[in-house]
């Protein structure tokens, strides 16, 4: 029997094979689902380098960046959230795609702990897009870094709220686009060791 929980709304698939798909979202505290016209400008500039790569979502929430991802042929998806109906919402949603555990595989816990232990295999394109106004992103960044999560030319979307206008990186991340939009300022670097 299905829990009834609250539901904020949807998310909408902008592209791909499952373009214009709608999925229920929860109504959490600091769960901000990155906008369309960001998802648009972002996937944009990730078109060419999406079909087969691993994605590494370090703050899943509504699962936008992932599933979008996923519809553009991404081969697998980790995707790490703290809050466990945002994480289980994630997962009936990949299971209303048919999306198989070795495609797309969601894990509850806090992602600065979830970073500190490096992985099987490093990751094509990672997302941080972290809660606003708790410094999530430059740590999540030192982890990343830290931790052999990165695969080389791997590239890494990092959104912020748009105060945050300097960011420390690594050397070896070399910033591809910056943009802003209202609250967001958004970037995408690449590693190159």
């Amino acid at each position: 029997m299905a829990k009834n929980r609250p539901s904020s709304g949807q998310v909408r698939i902008i592209s791909g094979q499952w373009r214009s798909r709608r999925l229920p979202i929860q109504d959490l505290e600091g769960l901000r689902p990155t906008t369309d016209r960001v998802r648009e400008t972002l996937f944009n500039w990730l078109a060419g380098d999406l079909v087969g790569a691993r994605i590494l979502d370090c703050f899943g929430g509504s699962g936008a960046l992932c599933l979008e991802s996923l519809s553009r042929y991404a081969s697998y998806a980790k995707v790490f959230e703290l809050q466990a109906s945002a994480a289980q919402q994630l997962k009936e949603n990949l299971n209303t795609l048919k999306c198989s555990s070795d495609v797309a595989e969601v894990i509850k816990g806090d992602t600065l702990a979830l970073l500190t232990v490096a992985p099987t295999e490093a990751f094509d394109i990672v997302y941080i897009d972290p809660p606003f106004r708790k410094e999530l992103a430059e740590k999540t960044i030192t982890l990343l870094a830290q931790n052999s999560w990165l695969k080389e030319n791997a590239q890494i979307y990092v959104e912020t709220e748009s105060e945050l206008v300097h960011l420390n990186v690594p050397r070896d991340w070399v910033q591809l686009k910056e943009k802003r939009a209202g609250q967001v300022i958004y970037r995408l670097y690449q590693y190159q060791p």
